[in-house]
């Protein structure tokens, strides 16, 4: 089973291709042609002119765009890693699908679709309502700090589940995902995966997550040093599903499956705070194209979030101390992608303002 599920997963990634940069000089002379001084949009343009090769020369766009908030628990939650308990994770799925959440304020505002995904929380089937998807492979992963967090099985599902929402988008006509996440204790899972792929220790990793006080940093510092130890053999072998199996989260794996899914379907991919950004790096241990059509919202306040994106050579479009998680970052973001793209599309010329465009 495992076999098929892993030829499905490669079969995705295999039908990923990079972005034309024989497109980009176009695009710029269109952005150097529009009635401003050149550059003076700054970062606006650079998106502009990605999304333009997104587009694959086109017409660049996010509309429509919809967030994915997917929601999975964690066995390490029971160590006490975060203020909050594992029943928070079920309550707020309900909160997501009557709009009280930040993501729903924040969504609504910017004119973009939600989707709430069930990929693995705790408890049985929810009820069946027109905002939810329920992928539930499992009712959480196992303790990472006693084994390995899923089969390998369960985390190919995890992956395929992502890969399929992402198609399913891009059949419904979408042109923009956000990632989002629910799940309590889940940036200690995320943060065992940025020290197993980038080597980063867990003292310069660990953060405070829902606001842990100094004790409770270091005691989950220390189940993070656990985590790694138990799953040490998968780590060494530098294989990412093996590491995505033993340290991850059925949210997090259904996301980094979103991701692949995106760019297999060349979709723009806006990847939100500390946990989306840990199924990001997974992905992009899978197949590195993906950044290709990913744009990272923004700088999270968990402290070593800027370590992760350093590792990947990645540059966050906001830095407003956020760290709520949900898909909020990528709400904002994608609001800047419309904005760069209406840009590009809809400001004139000098030649059609009849305006001089001097040494421009």
């Amino acid at each position: 089973m495992s076999t098929k599920l892993r030829n499905r997963l490669d079969q995705a990634i295999n039908a990923i291709t990079p972005l034309d940069a024989t497109l980009e000089p176009a695009a710029r002379a269109h952005l150097d042609d529009l009635t401003k001084p050149k550059g003076s949009l700054g970062l606006l343009e650079d998106y502009a002119a990605r999304l333009t090769l997104i587009a694959e020369g086109g017409a660049p766009g996010i509309d429509p765009a919809r967030i994915y908030t997917i929601a999975g628990d964690h066995g390490v939650a029971k160590t006490g890693v975060s203020l909050f308990p594992q029943e928070v994770t079920r309550q707020m799925v309900a909160n997501f699908l009557t709009g009280g959440a930040g993501i729903n304020v924040l969504a609504k505002t910017g004119n973009i679709d939600v989707k709430v995904v069930d990929a693995g929380s705790a408890g049985g089937p929810y009820d069946e309502h027109p905002g939810l998807i329920q992928m539930k492979v499992a009712e959480g992963t196992e303790n990472i700090a006693e084994g390995p967090a899923m089969t390998e099985e369960q985390c190919l599902q995890a992956l395929l589940n992502g890969i399929e929402l992402a198609d399913k988008a891009a059949a419904e006509g979408l042109r923009a995902l956000g990632t989002g996440e629910m799940g309590i204790a889940n940036t200690t899972p995320s943060t065992a995966l940025y020290c197993a792929y980038f080597d980063i220790s867990p003292a310069e990793m660990t953060g405070p997550g829902t606001g842990l006080p100094a004790e409770g940093v270091s005691a989950k510092r220390e189940i993070i040093r656990k985590a790694l130890e138990v799953n040490a053999e998968a780590i060494d072998s530098q294989d990412p599903l093996r590491i995505l199996t033993a340290l991850g989260g059925y949210e997090i794996a259904t996301l980094a499956g979103l991701i692949i899914g995106a760019a297999k379907n060349r979709l723009a991919v806006v990847v939100d705070g500390f946990i989306s950004t840990a199924a990001f790096a997974a992905a992009w241990k899978l197949c590195p194209t993906v950044s290709d059509y990913a744009f990272f919202s923004h700088a999270s306040a968990e402290p070593g979030h800027v370590k992760a994106v350093q590792a990947m050579q990645a540059r966050p479009m906001l830095d407003l101390g956020l760290r709520l998680g949900e898909g909020t970052g990528a709400a904002i973001a994608l609001y800047l992608l419309r904005c760069a793209a209406n840009i590009y599309n809809d400001m004139a010329t000098f030649s059609q303002a009849g305006v001089d465009a001097g040494s421009n």
